[in-house]
């Protein structure tokens, strides 16, 4: 059995720059990990949620592969939000919630989470096609 010492070294370095969970989780080019992804922080501002760089303002990536590139990452929004739905049920399940308020909770943690699930599925579905390069930044300059 892993020490709780060795387990969070391999936690952290999962999340060290160069792994894709570093991307995913600060929200940053896929390619360098230095650029910022989206314009604006997770807000509930409609048309504000989505809105990305065309390209990487550290080593010039662009962010739209090509017409369309984000359709994919409706797939795992699907799956994120599946997966929030189904954690909230057993949390609230676990708890002791009758059905309604269990139906209440899923509803209201999947409304207020809709932005951080579809932030989070663009970066997702980027990071699928775009690996990361510790030499992007020397071939931008």
């Amino acid at each position: 059995m892993l020490s709780l010492f060795k387990a969070t070294k391999i936690a952290l370095n999962m999340i060290r720059k160069g792994q894709k969970l570093y991307s995913i989780l600060h929200k940053r080019c896929p390619r360098c990990h230095e650029g910022k992804f989206f314009k604006y922080k997770v807000s509930f501002k409609l048309f504000k949620i989505n809105e990305l760089y065309k390209t990487c303002s550290k080593c010039g990536q662009k962010y739209y592969l090509e017409p369309s590139f984000y359709y994919g990452a409706m797939y795992v929004s699907y799956g994120l939000t599946v997966a929030l739905a189904v954690a909230v049920f057993v949390i609230s399940y676990l708890i002791g919630l009758s059905p309604l308020y269990i139906l209440i909770a899923i509803t209201a943690s999947l409304l207020l989470g809709s932005p951080f699930v579809l932030q989070l599925s663009r970066i997702i579905w980027i990071n699928l096609f775009v690996s990361y390069d510790k030499n992007a930044l020397k071939k931008n300059d």
